[in-house]
């Protein structure tokens, strides 16, 4: 940490860092990037992030930063700063990496399920999921059922679909 602060110290001072950037100096933007990029990379890597979402969580901090510059009171707090961004956004990352691998889970009990169902029931489900929707009329004449036949007939196979293992043990791990 020492060679780190020594470095820091070794530059220009933060504050006159920070208004030269604030006023739009390219060098001096070059210079906290530099700067303080290991510091951001040091608290993506506790969150164990992949490099490219490191990548990622570095350059939303910079724009944060860039929009903020003007804002800043105390540019000797800018390493502090800069830690809960990046903190925050890291957060974040990993509840986006959460929330899709929970969603990837859902899809695949999803999937499962739907094989285990009656041709019948499969064929009815995938006409009424069709993007854009498909009338009635049209699903009566491609299945060959009548049209009154259609709403029950998606309620039973979707009764059946979530009476699955696969479903039923995703819905118990929800609750």
């Amino acid at each position: 940490m020492d060679g780190i602060n020594t470095a820091v110290r070794a530059g220009p001072p933060i504050n006159d860092l920070v208004t030269r950037a604030g006023n739009g100096d390219k060098q001096a933007w070059d210079t906290l990037v530099e700067r303080y990029a290991p510091l951001i990379w040091s608290i993506c890597r506790r969150y164990r992030l992949s490099n490219a979402d490191a990548n990622d969580v570095g350059q939303r901090v910079w724009l944060q930063l860039v929009s903020q510059l003007d804002k800043i009171r105390d540019p000797a707090a800018l390493p502090g700063w800069l830690a809960t961004a990046t903190q925050r956004e890291c957060g974040q990352q990993t509840e986006m990496a959460e929330q899709e691998l929970l969603t990837g889970e859902r899809h695949a009990a999803l999937r499962e399920a739907f094989t285990r169902l009656p041709p019948c029931c499969q064929r009815l489900i995938a006409v009424l999921t069709e993007d854009p929707p498909v009338p009635y009329a049209q699903i009566s004449a491609r299945l060959g059922i009548p049209i009154g036949s259609i709403g029950p007939s998606r309620r039973r196979c979707l009764d059946r679909l979530r009476r699955d293992p696969a479903i039923t043990a995703l819905l118990a791990a929800i609750r």
